[in-house]
Formats: structure tokens, C-alpha cells, sequence
């Protein structure tokens, strides 16, 4: 059964950790000089709507230090720049690819690309999630302050796709989370209500500094 990653949510807490776990053996193996081609011969399709300078880097050398190759596609590249339908070009892109990285304007699109691909989907950014930005976030987090709960985190700015994801995964991760934005850039109240449902602690706030007072990151 495929596992595409749209939103940090769909990860679980044992997931969450399983793949952080993974990535700290992966980056010992790196600086080791130790080969760890765990992907050898498979090939990722990196669909861009946006342009991108450390998402394309990151996965470009990430798949072929593991192996694997990475196809850098942009809608012009597709026959959806030319009006075919999302459903099509997943169906085919899926028959030649073992997943795919969709960067795109509207979390929507990266939703239908997975709604039709039989291969995993995962989101390089969209409009309400950077799962995969959170992961890195997390990955130094923990290798800073050891494993998750009992640390305190501050987000200063507005509420956006990256603190979206930032907020969801403190409630996978079990840290408390302080944000603070002017009111008519705040983290929407459906991110606050799915992280509180998840056993997050979300405090959103005005004043920076009494949103950074005493927090670890």
C-alpha cells in the first residue's frame, strides 16, 4: 500500500520518528564516506510550479547520493502546461517513475496527483503545508536537544504553508508551540483546531517578545 506525505499529519508520532531516526543514520553514512545507495535504480519525478533553490538541490543530490536519479520536470516540461488533466499525468508519470515530489501553487493539485498516482506523492510545498521543510527543522531540533517533549518553540511572522506544518508537527512531536502575528496574518483557526486535536499545545500571540521569552527554539 502506497504512503504519500501531503501533510506532516500524515505521518504518526512512531513514523515521524522512524524517518528522523533514518535521516541521522543517513547523514552519518554521508560524512563517513560510506556508500548508501538504498535507491538504486529507482527514479523521482520532481514536478515545480514554483521555483525553488534548496527543495530542488536537497532532492536532486539527496536521490542521487542514494542511488537513484531525479527528473526535474516544470508544467511547461508536461503536457499539462498544455491543458491535458492532472489525472492523466499522474496515471502515465506513475508507469515510469517510483514516486514523485509535486511543488505547486495550490495544495490541491499536489492532493489530485496523489488521488491518481499509484505511486507516492510527496509535497515539495503548496499553499497550506512544507512537510518536508518541517522534517529538516525537526531533524536539527533533535539533534540539538535530544529526543521529543518538554521543549518550547516561537514562530515569529505570519501565519504560512511552513508555520502550518511547524504547528501540526509540534503536536506530533509533543512540544508546545507559541506564534506570533499581526490578527490578519495568523495561523488559521483549522491548523490550531487539528494540532489541539492531536494533543498540541498552540498559543497564539501579538507580541513577539512574549512569544520568545523562555522558549528553546
Amino acid at each position: 500500500m502506497k504512503k504519500d506525505l501531503l501533510s506532516i499529519l500524515d505521518l504518526s508520532r512512531e513514523e515521524l520518528r522512524e524517518i528522523l531516526d533514518d535521516a541521522d543514520r543517513l547523514k552519518m553514512l554521508r560524512r563517513e564516506g560510506r556508500p548508501h545507495e538504498f535507491l538504486l535504480g529507482k527514479a523521482l519525478a520532481l514536478v515545480f510550479e514554483k521555483a525553488s533553490t534548496r527543495t530542488r538541490i536537497s532532492f536532486e543530490v539527496g536521490m542521487a547520493e542514494l542511488g537513484g536519479h531525479a527528473l526535474f520536470l516544470n508544467p511547461q516540461d508536461l503536457q499539462i502546461g498544455r491543458g491535458e488533466e492532472i489525472r492523466d499525468t499522474a496515471r502515465v508519470m506513475s508507469r515510469y517513475v517510483s514516486g514523485m515530489m509535486i511543488r505547486a501553487y495550490k495544495h490541491a493539485t499536489i492532493e489530485e496527483f496523489a488521488r491518481y498516482s499509484p505511486v507516492p506523492v510527496i509535497n515539495g510545498l503548496s499553499d497550506i503545508e512544507h512537510p518536508c521543510q518541517i522534517l529538516a527543522d525537526l531533524m536539527t531540533i533533535r539533534e540539538h536537544f535530544g529526543s521529543f517533549g518538554e521543549l518550547t518553540l516561537a514562530w515569529i511572522g505570519d501565519g504560512n504553508n511552513v508555520c502550518n506544518s511547524l504547528v501540526l508537527a509540534s503536536a506530533l512531536a509533543g512540544y508546545r508551540i507559541r506564534v506570533a502575528s499581526p490578527d490578519r496574518y495568523r495561523v488559521s483557526e483549522e491548523v490550531v483546531a487539528r494540532a489541539h486535536a492531536g494533543g498540541g499545545e498552540v498559543i497564539l500571540l501579538r507580541d513577539p517578545a512574549e512569544a520568545v521569552k523562555d522558549a528553546q527554539v
